[in-house]
């Protein structure tokens, strides 16, 4: 059985497949089995892509968005050199700073708020699950402020025994929440994906 560094290490199907059709990277196929089961981005306008670089996700939403809509993508890093458009929106900066914040708030409202990001690992599950829910829990305040009624939101999770947690504080936001692993995660990942659907009126 390949260890887990080789299996990562080697490309897969969907590492190659990502790469012959213009992505940065295979994370992409995870956005699109979403939206195909839970129609993320029907009817969407304006999306909020958290935690984006390099920038598979940013340049699915720019291909599928419709004509006048616009994605804003907000990383730390700088996206991949060819992830551009007319109706791209980047923002580099901290999601936690408060000048990063208003910059996002200040495009928004939004009708999707999406978030691939995922912390730096350490190797201790116990450590790296507890940044990941951090992450949820910042993305979360995102949706909860600036998603508009209606809207929809998705989020990176590292299982761990506060998966029912977070939804139930998502239930309490949208119509619908759920957890999905879409076939593109590696079988030995540990991640899953936090959806939610119809955002309450508050």
């Amino acid at each position: 059985m390949p260890s887990k560094q080789n299996s990562y290490a080697k490309p897969d199907f969907w590492s190659q497949k990502a790469f012959k059709e213009g992505y940065p990277a295979r994370s992409v196929y995870k956005l699109e089995e979403m939206d195909r089961k839970f129609g993320l981005l029907k009817g969407a306008s304006v999306v909020l892509d958290l935690g984006s670089a390099p920038g598979s996700w940013t340049t699915w939403l720019l291909r599928n968005i419709k004509e006048d809509g616009t994605v804003v993508s907000v990383d730390l890093n700088p996206l991949a050199k060819d992830v551009r458009a007319g109706n791209l929106v980047f923002i580099q900066g901290d999601l936690l700073s408060e000048e990063v914040r208003k910059q996002i708030e200040a495009r928004g409202p939004y009708d999707l708020v999406v978030c691939d990001a995922a912390p730096l690992t350490t190797g201790n599950r116990t450590v790296d699950t507890a940044r990941s829910t951090a992450l949820v829990e910042m993305a979360l305040y995102y949706a909860q402020q600036l998603l508009k009624e209606g809207g929809s939101f998705c989020v990176k999770m590292f299982q761990n025994g506060s998966q029912q947690k977070e939804l139930q504080k998502m239930r309490e936001i949208f119509t619908s929440a759920k957890g999905f692993k879409p076939e593109a995660c590696r079988s030995e990942s540990f991640e899953t994906y936090l959806i939610g659907i119809n955002k309450k009126k508050l």
